[in-house]
């Protein structure tokens, strides 16, 4: 991997609050990675380092061939040298020029020929799926163009790397998904590598190619979406990234491929191999919604439909299964009625130490 953008130990500190801490990841080309965590986790103080709004404390940052920012040797270049394009959560679109004009602004700064600026405007526009455009002004947008219009003002320098922040906050919910499948389009046609804040788990996992969690300040999981959803390192990410259930169990037989669990009520069950199993007899199953399956005609666990709920692409259930009430996911074209007894299967789960709730939660090494 043709590493493109590199932090290496980074810090940041306001007063007493240490808002990033010994932060470190690479990003290669064409990759789109991404900052995810929730509010006050470091992840937008991180990225305003990265493109020279804030000066770190300590650390290194390179872009492309050069090192941007390195205390040591009083390196700290600003925003304009760093060859970034940057697009806010705020699209800082100026009202009173039309599309052209707000996307050309950073080409007249540098005072490129005019020539030189209308075909590059009118790639941009083509790459946006806004030829033809250019004539109108914001007020004539929609939210999703004038997003996209942010962004055509951000690549038009041709920059080394797009830096995003929670760029799609502030478009509604269907909006939010079309200009997922955009930006990911838009990026492949540019070859861009992408650093993208979020605090959206779906945006994250939709687009990433790679998700650096972050919490106070420090990244607790950097890898794959599959692996920091299926795979999580610390229990805040196993938290943090989707819906989980819990139930303490007994672990009666762990010593082949599927191994085999007693339940607070009594109950056995069995549960492919997970990647740890707990030095203790006593443990915390963790099981996702989509990976309980739920059998009508009651083989399994034996289970008590609470509530139901159609959302279009599935049923969602509260299913009692002894003490606990679980979250799981069922077909769309299965409708269980409340009150049915069931059957309940693991496909899929993770086992934690039984105290895992109550302990200070486990960090990254």
């Amino acid at each position: 991997m043709t590493v493109v953008v590199e932090v290496t130990d980074l810090c940041k500190r306001f007063g007493k609050v240490q808002a990033v801490d010994q932060v470190n990841f690479a990003i290669g080309e064409n990759e789109f990675f991404s900052l995810l965590g929730p509010s006050g986790c470091g992840k937008t103080t991180t990225l305003r380092c990265v493109a020279g709004l804030e000066s770190a404390d300590s650390g290194t940052i390179r872009i492309g061939e050069r090192t941007v920012f390195d205390p040591k040797t009083r390196t700290d270049l600003p925003p304009n040298y760093r060859a970034i394009g940057m697009v806010f959560q705020s699209y800082a679109v100026w009202p009173h020029m039309k599309v052209f004009d707000n996307i050309a602004y950073p080409l007249k700064v540098r005072r490129q020929s005019r020539t030189s600026i209308e075909q590059r405007v009118a790639r941009v526009l083509e790459i946006l799926g806004m030829a033809g455009l250019g004539h109108r002004m914001p007020s004539q947008l929609s939210g999703g163009q004038q997003q996209r219009v942010a962004l055509g003002r951000a690549l038009a320098l041709e920059p080394t790397v797009l830096l995003l922040d929670e760029p799609l906050s502030n478009l509604d919910a269907k909006l939010r998904e079309q200009m997922r499948a955009e930006l990911k389009l838009i990026q492949k046609e540019t070859g861009l590598p992408i650093l993208y804040v979020t605090h959206d788990q779906t945006e994250a996992l939709a687009m990433s190619d790679r998700i650096a969690v972050m919490c106070e300040g420090s990244i607790h999981q950097l890898a794959s979406p599959s692996t920091i959803y299926r795979r999580p390192a610390t229990q805040f990410v196993l938290d943090f990234i989707g819906t989980v259930n819990y139930l303490p169990c007994h672990l009666a037989d762990t010593r082949s491929d599927t191994i085999r669990l007693i339940l607070a009520d009594g109950q056995q069950c069995s549960l492919p191999r997970p990647p740890f199993i707990p030095d203790t007899t006593e443990a915390l199953l963790a099981i996702r919604p989509e990976d309980i399956a739920i059998d009508p005609t009651g083989e399994g666990l034996s289970a008590n439909v609470e509530l139901g709920s159609f959302i279009g692409h599935a049923n969602e259930y509260r299913i009692r299964l002894g003490a606990t009430s679980l979250r799981v996911s069922g077909d769309k074209q299965l409708a269980i009625a409340e009150g049915t007894q069931v059957g309940l299967k693991f496909r899929d789960g993770l086992l934690l130490e039984p105290d895992a709730l109550q302990r200070p939660m486990a960090r990254a090494s």
